[in-house]
């Protein structure tokens, strides 16, 4: 899977209610479609998560949808 397109849709089909692009500089980026309430927040999930690869973005994002989130 090299293509960017066919990578993104896997991570946004795996990871429902986050938003994922990547920068113009290659970091890939994840935003939630949703809100957070304050103990959410609190326990350290975040709106938008980024890292370098694909790879690294499936990684936070499988520590963002912990349970409870």
């Amino acid at each position: 899977m090299g293509d960017f397109a066919e990578r993104k849709a896997a991570i946004e089909e795996d990871f429902p209610g986050w938003q994922v692009w990547r920068s113009d500089a290659g970091r890939w980026y994840a935003t939630r479609s949703g809100d957070l309430t304050d103990a959410q927040l609190r326990a350290g999930y975040a709106m938008t998560v980024a890292a370098d690869d694909a790879a690294g973005l499936r990684a936070l994002l499988r520590e963002q949808t912990r349970e409870g989130s």
